[in-house]
């Protein structure tokens, strides 16, 4: 038992959201050694879905409403709608603060890109960078799928190549 009279759950607990020990009957973070200040604003329901599922499905959620976004040209705006909505729960603010800075930094290196490649196709030069625009959109897809699935099993992500826009 702590200072507090909240016992710890056995050493071998991943880490996780589990039921406060304090009783408040919120979801505190155990981050696998003890327990942190991060209470959950989810509380944990009597039936056998639990929070831990609803706030894995809201950090899929800021993954994959990048794809969804592309149609309207912003990969960014889904992840920052999920960020804005759900950002007291600190699960989903990290997994949506990443999701919201790869995709903003995917879309400034694409513009960059772009740019650059249609400036030089005037010079030949720029047919040679066509393909790495197509890779790269590949590459995109890829590590937005990644982090999707990271997100889902309840484990963190941290994209490549990011710029930490929003923390």
């Amino acid at each position: 038992m702590d200072a507090f009279g909240r016992s710890d759950p056995p050493p071998a607990a991943a880490s996780g959201w589990y039921p406060d020990p304090a009783g408040s009957g919120s979801l505190r973070y155990w981050d696998g050694t003890r327990w942190t200040d991060a209470i959950s604003s989810a509380v944990p329901p009597a039936s056998p879905h639990n929070a831990r599922d609803d706030s894995r499905t809201w950090a899929l959620a800021a993954h994959l409403s990048a794809l969804l976004s592309l149609v309207i040209g912003f990969p960014f705006v889904g992840p920052l709608v999920v960020y804005l909505v759900k950002k007291d729960d600190p699960f989903v603010r990290r997994h949506a603060a990443e999701a919201l800075n790869f995709n903003l930094s995917a879309m400034l290196y694409a513009i960059v890109l772009g740019v650059l490649t249609f400036v030089l196709i005037f010079f030949i030069v720029g047919l040679a960078l066509i393909p790495v625009l197509i890779l790269g959109f590949i590459a995109w897809i890829v590590f937005v799928c990644l982090a999707a699935a990271k997100a889902g099993q309840g484990q963190e992500y941290r994209y490549p190549l990011t710029i930490r826009f929003v923390s």
